[in-house]
């Protein structure tokens, strides 16, 4: 009877581990889950050619004042951050030596003027008397030689004196360029000496430029334009700063091999002073407008080791990978090449999809494209 019990109970364990078994190769065979999704469609549309960067601002021209004589700083004439003008007197340098010099090379220049034009007579008389022969050829060379002589003292002597009336005006330091001073880098009271002492830096504010880089791939949009004056928008990082206006100026000649970009210029008219230089701004190029730009949310393109790609839905439910090109991005849209407009692609849910997996669109295909300017 024991024996019947035991074998009974052995025929249900296998009957369940059978059961078991064929439930496991049931769902073995049952199809992957769909994987949930949400979609847009690729459009063909005209949206607006803007080229985006961070921009450097630079001044256009920015000059280290240094003395171009020694001596003593009297007087200094400004404040630091003042804005001055071209020509506007910054230090005093002590022009008591260069004063004196000044005088004793005219000096010198006046003497000598009176002995050349001695000399000039003597030689004049000097070669009439040689026509008579009343004094020797001989004679008569020499004495034009002393006045020769004496002309080249003269100019040596005019020389002397402008290169010290020039020395004297160098006494009176004047602003190169009009711009905003820097910080005084020497004071009344120190001594200077040519060419070697920077007092102060003078930048220009206004006009200035703003440097900006931009991938090569935009050289042929750019030279379609050459000639046409290209609105650049630049915004300050500062909180409470506003988007200032300018033009394109300048294109490099030549693309920079470590980052595949050209470097571009853009001028702004900057009479408010919006810009600093030095700063970092966002730069927005305006190209124009791209009629018929194929453009696809963002958030659809996927960047892989293979290179950029988009999930795109077939009409079996399906969703496949297609490599595409990014020619630009746009606010919330990306503009590219590779994907026809019209067609479906995943905004969400790519990193649960495999390719050829099925999806569930949990909603209808929308097209963010309220995002463009």
């Amino acid at each position: 009877m024991r024996i019947q019990v035991v074998t009974f109970r052995t025929f249900l364990l296998v009957a369940s581990a059978v059961a078991g078994l064929g439930a496991c190769g049931s769902n073995r065979n049952a199809p992957p889950p769909k994987v949930p999704v949400s979609v847009a469609r690729v459009e063909r549309r005209a949206v607006p050619y803007e080229l985006a960067a961070t921009g450097t601002v630079e001044a256009i021209r920015a000059v280290d004042v240094t003395p171009q004589v020694n001596g003593t700083i009297l007087r200094v004439n400004f404040r630091e951050g003042d804005e001055v003008a071209a020509g506007q007197v910054l230090f005093e340098i002590d022009p008591r030596p260069y004063r004196a010099a000044l005088q004793q090379s005219e000096a010198a220049l006046l003497r000598d003027l009176t002995q050349a034009q001695s000399a000039a007579r003597e030689a004049a008389r000097y070669r009439d008397l040689a026509t008579t022969n009343t004094v020797t050829q001989e004679d008569y060379e020499q004495k034009q030689s002393s006045a020769d002589a004496a002309v080249a003292t003269v100019r040596s002597d005019s020389a002397a004196a402008s290169i010290a009336r020039l020395n004297l005006e160098y006494a009176t330091v004047r602003a190169p360029i009009g711009g905003r001073t820097g910080r005084l880098l020497l004071h009344e009271g120190n001594v200077v000496r040519a060419g070697s002492d920077p007092l102060v830096s003078i930048v220009q504010t206004h006009p200035i430029l703003v440097r900006f880089p931009v991938p090569a791939t935009n050289l042929p949009e750019l030279r379609k334009r050459a000639g046409e004056e290209l609105v650049v928008i630049a915004m300050p990082s500062r909180d409470s700063a506003s988007a200032v206006r300018g033009v394109l100026s300048f294109v490099d000649n030549q693309v920079d091999t470590t980052t595949g970009s050209v470097l571009l210029k853009a001028r702004f008219p900057n009479k408010d002073k919006g810009l600093w230089p030095g700063e970092f701004v966002g730069v927005t190029l305006v190209l124009g407008m791209q009629l018929d730009a194929v453009v696809v949310p963002s958030a659809a393109v996927m960047q892989g080791q293979q290179g950029t790609y988009v999930f795109v839905v077939n009409d079996d439910g399906t969703a496949t990978t297609q490599p595409v090109t990014v020619e630009r991005t746009l606010d919330s849209l990306t503009v590219l090449a590779g994907v026809p407009a019209g067609a479906l692609v995943v905004t969400d849910g790519q990193l649960r999809l495999t390719p050829n997996a099925k999806v569930d669109i949990r909603s209808a295909p929308t097209t963010e494209s309220q995002g463009v300017r």
